[in-house]
Formats: structure tokens, C-alpha cells, sequence
């Protein structure tokens, strides 16, 4: 991947000051990240709507951004006061629906699995991609429709358009996005929300996860609605709250959030899984510990147990494993270290963007650590 000074960038703050800050600094985020920047238009050219041309974020051999395939059923359902009677995707379907939020329609995909049929309330497990990808990409990479179709868990995949962010990130940096009741956390909590309406979702077992700027949002999800996830996968992500605006995202991107003092005050921690690779120059993995570390500090330490173990995957990285539990036998965090791996979904598939196949499976170990922790009553 290619190398950036961020250092530089955050020396050169002036760049970010005037008209169309957020436009730009997004763009510079994305070079920060390594990435292709989709090619920023003027004000008054902005698209409201996604790409139809590919972008280049890793190599030519990944998976780039790719439009609804012929197959899909688009727009399967417009949900509002004005429409209460739209129907629940299709069993077996992957199936992309539009949902009325406020004044604006927004899309997510939901996998359906075959057990759904049995209308018995099954999991729900969000899935946040991360920058320049998009449902179907995240889908293909993660490999995770094919581990819940095998133990019938529905999967939502919320999509965010260019409108939302030039380069289809989610917005985690920015204050207004880090609080319950506003924001994209609203809006995500809305999805889910409309899920549970049209399909039969145990409460007791709705997850969140997501992969870097999706890693970094869905550890705001957690913190800000616990009463909603029962637990929470950050990938390459950062803590909730570890940056505020623009330079401080660079910052925490390059060695960890500085200040929390200012950042959302948590309702209460819940139980997180965290995968990083220790390679990785562009979340620096100290944003792994920094995750742990503040699910962990919800227990006294006194009434903490911790486990650490090694491994290796056959003809792949090597990892480190560590487990914290409470007093009561209680993992609060998980964290896995995958040694040698930079940024990208960890035993992820090639036909995705963002994937390292040698790593451990990212997406079988969440869902296993997502199915051992159903939210507690109360």
C-alpha cells in the first residue's frame, strides 16, 4: 500500500480552513488512507448519487465499487409513514431496500437467510464497510452471508453514498455523527429498527461490525446504544470518540486518539471483539489496544481475568489472542492481534476489496463471540 506522510498533512492545517472543508478534507483522508480519491467535483457539479465508474483503492486484482448487479431486487421497499405497508424481503435474497429517514431515502442490503422461513426471531448482524466500498463489495470479502446462511442470521449492510461522503466513508470522526439521536448513528439505528419491523429479529441478539472507518462507527453503535447491540466487532477501527474533527482523525489514525476528555460519555460498555493487524501503517494498531482498553476499564481490575494465547493459521499470520474477563466469568473484550497483517479484513476472500486470507477468519470468530453474548435483561 502506498505510503503517506501524515505527519506532513497535519502539518499543513491551513488546507483544510474555508469552502468546501469537508469535501477536501474527506479527499485528503482518503490519501492519507491510501487510497484512490474519487475525483472531487466542484460545489455546484457535486453528484448526489454513487459512482458508476470504478475506483482503484488497493490493486487491479481486488474488487473495486460495482453497482447493483442485474439480479438485485432494487429498492425493494420505501419505508415511511406514508408507505406502512411495505413488505419484508425475500427469503434466501440479498436484497436492497430504501429506507425514509427524515427527508431523505437511504439504502441497506439485507441478507435473508433460509431459516427466516421458520419465522422463528433469529440474530441480526450489521455490517459497516469501509471507505470506497460499498454492501456488495463488503459482502464478498467478509464472506459472512455464507457463515449466516449456515447458522440463520439475517445481515445488514448499510450503504453510504457519495452524497453522505465523497468517498463513501462513514463519518466517525465528526461530533454530530458520534452521538445517539443524531447523525449517522440515527440513521443506523433507524435500519436496524426497520429490520426488526419487517422480520422476525431477536432483540436479545442484534450485533454490530464494521471494517476501519465501519470499525471506527460501529464503536460509537455500541457505546451510544447498548440497550440496541448486544455486542460489538471493531476491525482496524478507532475508539469511540478518538477524534473530533479532521486533524484529529489524522492523528488518531497515526498513533492512537490523543484526548478523550471531550468525547460522547458511554451509557455503559458492551462486549467487543477487536481484530488488527499489527502491520498496519494506516490505523496504527495502538487504536486495537485503545478499543480494548476502554471496554476493559468498565471492570475493576480487582474483578478482571486475562488470557492470552498464541496461534497460527496453516500456511498463514500467526496471532496473538487475548481474552478479559469479569469476575463473573464474563468476557468483556477480545482482542486479536494478527501478526504481519496490514489493513484489511483479516481471513477475508479476494473477491472483496480490503482482505488478507492468510489472517485468522474475522468473520467466523465474530459471529461465534456475537452469538455467545445475547444482550442481558435489564
Amino acid at each position: 500500500m502506498k505510503k503517506i506522510d501524515i505527519a506532513q498533512l497535519l502539518r499543513n492545517r491551513a488546507q483544510f480552513n474555508g469552502v468546501g472543508q469537508l469535501m477536501h478534507a474527506t479527499h485528503a483522508i482518503q490519501r492519507a488512507l491510501g487510497m484512490e480519491p474519487v475525483a472531487m467535483p466542484t460545489p455546484a457539479t457535486a453528484p448526489t448519487s454513487a459512482p458508476t465508474t470504478p475506483v482503484s483503492p488497493v490493486s487491479p486484482a481486488r474488487a473495486r465499487w460495482r453497482g447493483p448487479a442485474a439480479n438485485d431486487v432494487e429498492d425493494a421497499v420505501v419505508v415511511g409513514r406514508t408507505q406502512p405497508a411495505a413488505q419484508a424481503a425475500p427469503v434466501g435474497a440479498f436484497t436492497r431496500i430504501a429506507l425514509r429517514h427524515g427527508h431523505e431515502v437511504r439504502h441497506y442490503k439485507l441478507f435473508v437467510p433460509a431459516a427466516a422461513s421458520a419465522g422463528t426471531p433469529l440474530p441480526l448482524v450489521v455490517m459497516l464497510h469501509g471507505c470506497t466500498q460499498n454492501p456488495d463489495d463488503f459482502a464478498a470479502g467478509t464472506g459472512m452471508n455464507t457463515l449466516a446462511g449456515q447458522q440463520g442470521v439475517l445481515v445488514l449492510y448499510p450503504e453510504q453514498p457519495q452524497a453522505g461522503n465523497a468517498n463513501h466513508c462513514w463519518n466517525w470522526f465528526r461530533p454530530e455523527d458520534q452521538r445517539r439521536g443524531s447523525g449517522e448513528p440515527a440513521l443506523l439505528a433507524a435500519m436496524v429498527h426497520d429490520a426488526m419491523q419487517h422480520h422476525a429479529v431477536d432483540p436479545a441478539r442484534v450485533y454490530v461490525a464494521g471494517l476501519s472507518a465501519g470499525g471506527a462507527m460501529a464503536a460509537v453503535l455500541g457505546q451510544q446504544y447498548p440497550d440496541l447491540f448486544a455486542a460489538v466487532g471493531v476491525h482496524s477501527g478507532v475508539v469511540a470518540g478518538g477524534a473530533h474533527d479532521v486533524m484529529s482523525a489524522f492523528s488518531a489514525m497515526k498513533n492512537g486518539a490523543k484526548d478523550q476528555r471531550n468525547a460522547p460519555r458511554p451509557v455503559s460498555a458492551v462486549p467487543t471483539i477487536v481484530f488488527h493487524g499489527d502491520a498496519d501503517s494506516t490505523v496504527h494498531p495502538r487504536n486495537g489496544d485503545q478499543i480494548t482498553e476502554a471496554t476493559v476499564r468498565h471492570t475493576p481490575a480487582s474483578a478482571r481475568h486475562s488470557t492470552a494465547s498464541k496461534g497460527t493459521i496453516a500456511a498463514g499470520r500467526s496471532y496473538t489472542r487475548a481474552t478479559h474477563r469479569s469476575a463473573d466469568g464474563t468476557v468483556s473484550t477480545e482482542q486479536w492481534t494478527v501478526h504481519g497483517s496490514g489493513h484489511a479484513w483479516s481471513g477475508g476472500q479476494a473477491a472483496g476489496s480490503y482482505t488478507d486470507p492468510q489472517g485468522p477468519d474475522a468473520s467466523a470468530e465474530m459471529l461465534r463471540f456475537f452469538l455467545a453474548h445475547p444482550r442481558k435483561p435489564g
